[in-house]
């Protein structure tokens, strides 16, 4: 019987794994740097390892616990309920935004494998090692899955090729807890909307890796939980001067799906979804979860919310438009889009925020 990466114990196995299979045919996809591309972070580590879990000890334990059980062991590998996938019959433009999703979907839960694992080989405080091993080895399962999938499709990412070439960008702790905690919660709003889409509409589930969703997102569900305590081990973090930032990496992270949601309409019309409709009801559920941790919400009714995000969005297609051409014109296309999308973005930074008293516990159960 073949070793799957489901199966493993830990992040090294699952890697393992996948190291062993010949295919990189969509890695250059996962290597492009822009501004909606999933990228990859490193931070003071060390600061990391300094982080004492002691105000927080019985949530701690309890999620530790829960995470150790490892109730999705030998769950992300396909089994009976993976129905065939005809590629080759598939709408063309749905297909290649299908690729898209995945590859940036496997980059990014990736992403947070290798954060995770080198913050497991740096450390030496017990409590965040065993945290960022348990959480690195879901992600690992994840994004070795999602490759499972590419490969019936003739393509798939290099996993190993990522880790040694893909550029690194540095962000301070407080800004990996408030951008990674953000990407968790909203992976799982993202991932259980969807899924209950299907649940009420199976024909229109195209590809049987939505079948995979709950338990996924209730991966990132826990891990979003683990971020959310290690935030609440020090007041200073969700206080103060670090609210504003809190606004603006709710605001980004907000806009980012947004604009890139919008950018696969075959996609989002083959699960007869409305990008802007599901975008609400997205950015609905991640609100209502940071209040757990977070002293503000967005105000997302606002009326100046979803014109500024449309703005973003016609930015952003004015910007491939023009990167398509060139010339003085292309030049001064590009420019225009780039501030057209900054004077949308700070337009939404300016909204009010709604005020929010955090719970004495950070604890909540995933009930989408």
């Amino acid at each position: 019987m073949t070793f799957h990466s489901a199966d493993a114990d830990t992040v090294e196995e699952a890697l393992a794994v996948q190291e062993k299979l010949d295919s990189d045919a969509a890695t250059a996809m996962a290597m492009e740097e822009t501004l909606l591309s999933p990228r990859f972070y490193t931070t003071d580590f060390n600061e990391m390892d300094a982080i004492n879990v002691e105000p927080v000890r019985a949530d701690w334990d309890n999620l530790i616990s829960r995470m150790l059980s490892d109730p999705n062991k030998g769950h992300f590998k396909k089994n009976e309920d993976w129905d065939h996938v005809d590629w080759d019959q598939m709408d063309p433009i749905l297909r290649k935004e299908f690729i898209d999703f995945l590859v940036s979907s496997c980059t990014s839960e990736f992403s947070g494998c290798v954060l995770y694992k080198e913050m497991k080989r740096r450390g030496n405080n017990k409590d965040i090692t065993q945290l960022f091993q348990l959480m690195a080895r879901d992600e690992a399962r994840h994004a070795g899955f999602i490759n499972d999938a590419l490969r019936e499709a003739g393509v798939a990412v290099n996993l190993g090729f990522l880790t040694q070439k893909k550029k690194y960008t540095y962000f301070r702790p407080k800004f990996i807890y408030y951008a990674t905690y953000l990407s968790e919660k909203i992976g799982y709003a993202r991932y259980i909307t969807i899924y209950r889409h299907l649940e009420r509409h199976p024909e229109l589930r195209f590809h049987p890796i939505f079948k995979w969703f709950k338990e996924w997102c209730n991966d990132e569900f826990s891990h979003g939980e683990a971020f959310a305590l290690l935030m609440k081990t020090d007041p200073k973090l969700t206080s103060g001067i670090n609210v504003y930032w809190i606004k603006f990496f709710l605001t980004a992270v907000y806009a980012t799906m947004f604009v890139r949601d919008h950018q696969r309409p075959a996609f989002h019309k083959a699960l007869n979804i409305d990008p802007s409709e599901y975008g609400q009801e997205v950015f609905a559920k991640t609100s209502e979860l940071s209040r757990q941790i977070f002293p503000i919400t967005l105000d997302i009714d606002n009326p100046r919310w979803m014109k500024n995000l449309e703005k973003m969005h016609q930015a952003n297609l004015d910007l491939a438009e023009a990167t398509n051409r060139s010339g003085l014109s292309a030049v001064v296309s590009r420019l225009a889009a780039r501030f057209n999308a900054g004077v949308a973005f700070l337009s939404l930074m300016t909204i009010p925020a709604k005020s929010n008293t955090v719970p004495a516990s950070t604890r909540l159960e995933p009930v989408y």
